[in-house]
């Protein structure tokens, strides 16, 4: 596990924060950091056709090892982090033999992981955690696929007697901002279909998402001395408030679980003047989902009337549910489902209550369902990742791929 281990902080240790107000791919120059490592560890590892496009796209080869035709399957991870919370000087602490109770990640701040608030800890007593030190994300999600998808493709290298067709590999960046998928060049790539390693706990197994759209409220106001401001003034802030108590109040992400959807503020910015308000749209039944973005354009269409037309609505759809684009290939599910359970996991089939770059390249004519990469509280100070689910992703991959190779023999 200690070469596990190791990979992993040498990926986590480079920030590779995406940045979603940048126009650029990738959206930062840092990515380029993570970026050229791998393709020189993918080098190292014994992998072939290993190329890195002008936008940071990886794609790496490991040629089949039997004589007959199979499916040429791929694996994709993202190696950008979340903007959410800082990466900048990320420093893991390893946790050995986890005793079940409170993990102080910082002292000095009086930063603490318990079981208390975070109950999936108490999956993993006995087990060898990875955390922060209470000041940074920790970058499982996605570095913790990135690391069992190498390590893998190390061990099928390493091991022939696995027989194994075709396999591609891919990392991309800013998939943290929604453009992972954007870039990827779907025929160059070749697969026949392919896994995102981009999942949580272990066992998850995932081929349903959100449909999803951002939609931004732009707020002209007038600015008039509060002392004279009667009939004259127009607050922005306070329209911007008034759309926000139009919208349904149990339909926000604290609310809601399974397959219900959302409206999600996020930001905020202004002034009496001028004030920008961001929300995202989630759905995973298409028909809501629109009904969604309809009910947006109501409020607009309401406040317009109120206060003379000082609102403009944008809405950008962002990625749908790829469940429309999977389901007619169940059988690659099964697939993965067959591979966890020949290595002892109890699959998790749920819904995705977010999106990966599998949900846009489904559309693009690459089915990828969604696998586990073992990592939990993704985006903040309190992630960790267990060492041993990083292990058992790993041997799914590779039972996969001999699954794929002995099925279609």
């Amino acid at each position: 596990m200690q070469h596990i281990i190791d990979r992993f902080i040498s990926y986590v240790t480079i920030d590779t924060q995406s940045d979603s107000t940048s126009n650029a791919t990738p959206s930062t120059s840092k990515q380029w950091n993570l970026a050229k490592k791998l393709v020189e560890e993918l080098k190292e590892v014994g992998m072939e056709n290993v190329t890195i496009d002008e936008n940071a796209y990886i794609m790496a080869t490991l040629p089949s090892n039997i004589e007959k035709q199979v499916p040429t399957i791929g694996f994709i991870s993202h190696f950008d982090t979340s903007p959410d919370f800082t990466a900048t000087n990320v420093k893991p602490q390893i946790v050995r033999n986890y005793n079940g109770e409170d993990i102080l990640l910082n002292k000095e701040k009086g930063i603490v992981l318990s079981p208390s608030y975070f109950d999936d800890l108490l999956l993993y007593e006995g087990q060898t955690l990875i955390t922060t030190d209470g000041t940074t994300l920790l970058g499982a999600d996605d570095k913790a696929g990135v690391t069992e998808i190498v390590t893998a493709m190390e061990y099928l290298i390493n091991h022939p007697e696995i027989k194994h067709g075709k396999i591609r590999v891919g990392f991309t960046p800013d998939e943290e901002i929604g453009r992972g998928a954007h870039k990827f060049d779907v025929a160059e790539f070749g697969a026949d279909w392919a896994y995102t390693m981009d999942g949580s706990q272990i066992g998850e197994l995932e081929y349903e998402n959100f449909n999803a759209a951002e939609a931004k409220i732009t707020i002209q106001g007038k600015s008039v001395h509060p002392g004279y401001a009667k009939g004259k003034m127009v607050n922005a802030i306070l329209i911007a408030h008034e759309f926000i108590s139009l919208l349904p109040t149990e339909e926000v992400p604290q609310k809601t679980t399974g397959r219900e959807g959302f409206f999600h503020v996020h930001h905020i910015h202004g002034e009496i003047e001028s004030t920008t308000l961001e929300l995202i749209i989630r759905d995973h039944d298409r028909k809501l989902f629109e009904k969604r973005k309809s009910d947006l354009q109501a409020i607009a269409s309401k406040l317009n009337t109120l206060y003379s037309d000082c609102l403009s609505l944008e809405i950008n759809d962002q990625y749908y549910n790829m469940k429309e684009k999977v389901e007619p290939v169940l059988h690659i599910v099964e697939l993965a489902k067959e591979a966890m359970l020949s290595v002892g996991i109890a699959p998790i089939i749920k819904p995705i209550r977010g999106g990966t770059d599998g949900s846009q390249l489904s559309y693009m004519g690459l089915p990828c369902p969604n696998i586990f990469a073992g990592g939990h509280n993704f985006h903040g100070k309190y992630e960790y990742v267990p060492v041993e689910s990083m292990q058992k992703a790993i041997e799914v991959i590779v039972k996969i791929c001999e699954l794929n190779a002995t099925k279609n023999s």
